[in-house]
């Protein structure tokens, strides 16, 4: 299988630069990587918010200060102490994100903002909506996210939005999901890249890579061509 990387080694494999406003997409491990993005970067002495332009499990904030609704004042000193996750409020369990103009602002004051920018309900991949996803406009780097355990699994059954990823993969919804047909989708202009900021860059990022699905990984990521691609495995050494 093409190199996978661990999910402590992504930072590294991301060949970020010194100053990132990062948006992650798609489908399932899109929090995940934004507390690996946001606590990595933050220990190598980096200033960094995380967020959400939708919702996101209020529980996701291990590793960092919590801020509801805060000013840009405060996020500015906290930013100082280590990552902050900043929400405008909790309730039931879900955390409410902020505004896109509030993360393009927040990307002034700060190094790094990481943005969960999209929803996906568990499900590993999706095809978005007219509305989706939100992506601040001042976003350096745009990653879809896709479960590695989407593919060779019933559309239908796997994935949020099917008939949407169904009608961009050129198949039933019925059907299983093919790597060709989550290719189609993560490179149409209508699925994984839709809202695209004109000068972010794309990559995409498949995630729980395990013995099971590494061919058909394989097999992903020759379709994805040269799309700046990494995958990463499902468990850590």
């Amino acid at each position: 299988m093409a190199d996978a990387v661990a999910l402590a080694d992504v930072v590294a494999a991301l060949e970020l630069g010194a100053k990132e406003h990062v948006a992650l997409v798609g489908g399932g491990g899109k929090s995940t990587l934004l507390r690996t993005i946001s606590v990595g970067r933050a220990l190598d002495g980096r200033r960094v918010v995380g967020t959400t332009t939708t919702k996101m499990s209020a529980d996701q904030d291990e590793g960092f200060e919590r801020l509801l609704a805060p000013t840009d004042e405060e996020i500015v000193a906290a930013v100082e102490r280590g990552p902050v996750m900043a929400w405008s409020r909790i309730d039931g369990g879900k955390a409410h994100g902020t505004s896109p103009v509030d993360c393009d602002r927040w990307f002034d004051l700060v190094d790094d903002v990481v943005v969960e920018a999209d929803g996906a309900r568990h499900r590993p991949f999706k095809a978005p909506s007219p509305f989706e996803p939100v992506v601040p406009s001042t976003t350096t780097l745009m990653i879809s996210v896709i479960g590695a355990d989407a593919l060779g699994r019933v559309i239908a059954d796997q994935c949020h939005r099917p008939l949407r990823v169904a009608a961009l993969a050129g198949c039933s919804p019925y059907v299983r999901l093919s790597p060709e047909g989550a290719a189609r989708v993560l490179l149409h202009e209508r699925g994984a890249r839709r809202a695209l900021p004109a000068t972010s860059r794309f990559m995409v990022a498949i995630t729980k890579v395990d013995q099971a699905t590494e061919s058909a990984v394989d097999e992903l990521m020759e379709a994805l061509g040269s799309t700046a691609t990494v995958a990463i495995t499902s468990t850590n050494p």
